[in-house]
């Protein structure tokens, strides 16, 4: 059988810190990507073209 990426098996021999350490970096990617979004959208008048958008991060 080949390894694959996000594999139940694979999973299953995580330890449980190593899975709260996977955990907590999801959040923390996922709380950085709602952040940019934010500040993208801030004070933005409704219906009107975004002026400039930041760099990608």
């Amino acid at each position: 059988m080949t390894k694959r990426i996000g594999n139940k098996d694979e999973a299953q021999h995580r330890g449980k810190q190593e899975k709260k350490d996977i955990k907590a970096a999801n959040k923390a990617r996922e709380l950085v990507k709602q952040a940019i979004a934010r500040a993208r959208y801030q004070n933005q008048v409704r219906n009107q073209p975004m002026a400039s958008h930041l760099p990608p991060a």
